[in-house]
């Protein structure tokens, strides 16, 4: 048997799958991931992106924040890859109990997840932070400079920052997810990113599966690691499911 064929026969013989995943589940769809060689962090900007995606970056200097996050964190150019229609399609199927992402493009959502916890926010909704009105993402990502709500407040992504705490009852929901999962599959993610990371020190179920390009410091902890992109191993594990 083999490793695509071992994790189909531990998906259909669990009773509570949960998927964790990060930024290569979505690097298909064409967005870039942060830490990869080809990440966002190694293009050359007039201040590091880690800093533009700051908390104080935001608040000092909003006009350099948001041509920075219109040019590279549109999800709305993109779409749904292998990945999240492979996931929701086991959902469907009573065969996956819920997503927790780091991600904040809303794919999964795109391509029909209705149990998704989205750790750093997302995209898709945004606020004035004056009045707390809701805007969609075409608002933001359509309009030049600042955005600004028709009270005059500035609107502010629903996205978490650097040096921002996640919200804490997304990540209670989590990490009680974690503790009732028998299988945890984890999935692009280099697991250095906490405190979404520390995730996986909450798992206590029977299997925990590793899909990721590169190791990560959990690697010897799993019962099934494969090292491939994830886009790939989905394709070929909805072959063997069916």
């Amino acid at each position: 048997m083999n490793k695509i064929e071992t994790l189909a026969q531990m998906i259909k013989s669990s009773s509570n799958t949960v998927f964790f995943g990060g930024a290569g589940v979505s690097t298909e769809s064409g967005l870039k991931d942060f830490r990869s060689k080809d990440g966002l962090y190694h293009e050359k900007y007039k201040y590091p992106p880690e800093e533009i995606l700051s908390h104080h970056f935001f608040l000092e200097n909003q006009e350099e924040f948001y041509k920075f996050y219109r040019d590279k964190l549109n999800s709305l150019n993109y779409q749904p890859n292998i990945t999240h229609i492979v996931l929701a399609k086991l959902e469907q199927k009573g065969l996956l109990n819920t997503i927790i992402t780091q991600n904040i493009d809303g794919f999964h959502q795109m391509a029909g997840s209705k149990n998704v916890i989205e750790l750093h926010g997302s995209v898709l909704r945004n606020y004035c932070m004056k009045c707390r009105k809701f805007y969609d993402a075409k608002k933001v990502f359509s309009t030049q400079g600042i955005p600004k709500c028709s009270c005059g407040g500035i609107i502010k992504p629903d996205v978490v920052l650097y040096e921002e705490p996640l919200n804490e009852k997304d990540l209670e929901t989590a990490i009680t997810k974690v503790k009732e999962a028998e299988l945890l599959i984890i999935g692009g993610t280099s697991l250095n990113v906490y405190p979404a990371a520390g995730l996986i020190n909450y798992f206590k179920g029977k299997h925990l599966v590793l899909i990721n390009k590169e190791k990560t410091p959990y690697d010897t902890l799993c019962d099934l690691v494969i090292y491939d992109n994830i886009g790939k191993v989905m394709k070929e594990l909805a072959q063997v499911l069916k």
